[in-house]
């Protein structure tokens, strides 16, 4: 690696670094205190991947995990630009695409080309959603947004989300496999014992 290559890794990984302050509307509970505090992008991003490893062994037919674990690694860096938009915000929701688009240029357009490309390509083959790898991504993806709102305990409560309203977001997660399906109806229950969701 020449030095130019090395500044350009090193001012990259800087700009990712930027995800650790990208809020979600999703909160995390403090175990020994109790207190709420939102969750940022980051973490997500490292509770996404935890999901795909423990899912993984429950698919019968399971796509490549390092494949798999790249995408999710790759698939929030765009945030870091066009922030986060909260999956019931159907108003923001209208201009996510474009802005995500945007960003992309600049965040994976900081690396040599060469690693902007695969990192990019990654990005692209998770919102396409069209490979086995990319669709058990989402449903990862969509299973640990769903898992942080029931960790939370008052996420769609406070945001006037409704059950029914989560139906339609997190139906590709379940048909993504039988595992998927029961993980997911696991944590509906507990929302539902603890009226988590709005009225």
């Amino acid at each position: 690696m020449d030095d130019s290559r090395i500044a350009a890794i090193l001012d990259f990984l800087a700009l990712a670094d930027r995800l650790k302050h990208v809020l979600r509307r999703g909160c995390t509970r403090d175990p020994a205190t109790g207190a709420l505090r939102q969750e940022n992008s980051a973490e997500h991003c490292w509770n996404v991947a935890l999901v795909a490893m423990l899912l993984h062994a429950e698919m019968a037919d399971p796509p490549d995990l390092g494949h798999v674990l790249a995408m999710i690694a790759a698939h929030d860096l765009v945030e870091v630009e066009a922030g986060d938009t909260f999956a019931y915000d159907e108003q923001h929701k209208l201009s996510q695409a474009a802005r995500e688009l945007a960003a992309a240029d600049v965040v994976f357009g900081a690396l040599p080309p060469d690693l902007g490309t695969r990192m990019r390509a990654l990005w692209e083959e998770f919102e396409a959603g069209e490979t086995a790898a990319a669709r058990f991504a989402m449903a990862c993806d969509r299973t640990q947004g769903f898992l942080q709102g029931v960790i939370g305990g008052q996420h769609w409560r406070d945001a006037g989300v409704t059950e029914a309203q989560t139906h339609g977001r997190m139906a590709p997660a379940r048909a993504a496999a039988p595992a998927f399906d029961l993980f997911i109806e696991a944590m509906y229950l507990r929302a539902r014992d603890g009226r988590m969701f709005a009225e």
